[in-house]
């Protein structure tokens, strides 16, 4: 590995999922695989949770920072049917009672839209097993990932990125969940001394974007930063980003989005500068970052 600087942070990847929602690798060895990166920094950001923290914290390789975070599932209610939105919540008390009910209620509804997806492709004759694949979750919070990794363990579909598509879970199987309504989210994450950012907001290759006036809304009601460099995001899209955030004076973060072998991206393909990185550990007032000696 090569050696860090002593000075700023400079390698920063602030979007990352292990086995406490749907990674591939425990909290542990998420950290361990992004010191091994050379990351100076990592954020732990599972699906509408906070249980990857502690094990993450306690298994900190020396020389890695850690920011513990959440990808809170939200929606934009400004259309019919609703658009689908991921905030990126750092630093924010995990006790904060509201925020921890949303979060709690929208992990159960998880669990329900996983059942259904589950009943929808039985009616249709494809074996696969709530149970098994609620097993295979071990805790975590359980999301579609779960389900075709399943279907690949059938032999049905070859990639996570085949079972996302539209004849399977991207359309025929795909069914809503009870998320936050977007601008309750920022308004709770700031209320519990967290940095809340807009993941991946351009990515027309995921489906339905919202418009930049939704955006400008969301800045004036607290929302801090933009995710811009993010592999879902063409060139196009990203200096898009760039322009709207530099508008509105919003942070402009990038990262990996990792979720180990559901994914092909690799840790720190794409990083958050360190000016932007500071702006986001300034503004936080809910839990601390964490650092290794």
């Amino acid at each position: 590995m090569t050696p860090r600087p002593s000075s700023a942070p400079s390698r920063i990847d602030l979007h990352t999922h292990s086995t406490a929602s749907d990674g591939t690798l425990t909290p542990a060895e998420l950290v361990r695989a992004a010191a091994d990166a050379g990351l100076d920094v990592v954020a732990i950001t599972d699906h509408d949770t906070t249980a990857g923290w502690e094990p993450a914290r306690r298994a900190l390789p020396p020389g890695l920072t850690l920011i513990r975070g959440a990808e809170i599932s939200c929606l934009w209610n400004g259309v019919r049917p609703g658009v689908s939105l991921h905030l990126l919540a750092y630093l924010f008390d995990p006790d904060f009672p509201a925020l921890a009910a949303e979060l709690a209620r929208v992990r159960a509804s998880r669990e329900v839209r996983g059942e259904r997806i589950v009943e929808l492709l039985r009616a249709d004759g494809i074996e696969v097993s709530w149970t098994e694949i609620h097993t295979a979750a071990a805790g975590g919070s359980v999301g579609r990932p779960h389900i075709a990794a399943a279907l690949i363990r059938a032999g049905l579909v070859a990639t996570t990125t085949e079972a996302f598509g539209p004849q399977w879970l991207g359309n025929r199987y795909r069914v809503a969940k009870d998320d936050i309504d977007v601008f309750r989210a920022v308004e709770l994450v700031r209320a519990a001394g967290g940095v809340p950012v807009l993941a991946h907001p351009r990515a027309t290759r995921r489906g339905r974007i919202v418009p930049d006036e939704l955006i400008v809304e969301l800045a004036e009601a607290g929302l801090a930063g933009l995710e811009a460099d993010h592999e879902d995001h063409s060139p196009a899209e990203r200096e898009h980003v760039r322009a709207l955030a530099d508008r509105l004076g919003l942070i402009v973060t990038g990262s990996s989005d990792f979720h180990g072998t559901h994914k092909t991206v690799r840790l720190g393909a794409h990083t958050t500068s360190p000016q932007a990185y500071e702006r986001i550990v300034a503004q936080a007032g809910g839990v601390t970052s964490v650092a290794s000696g």
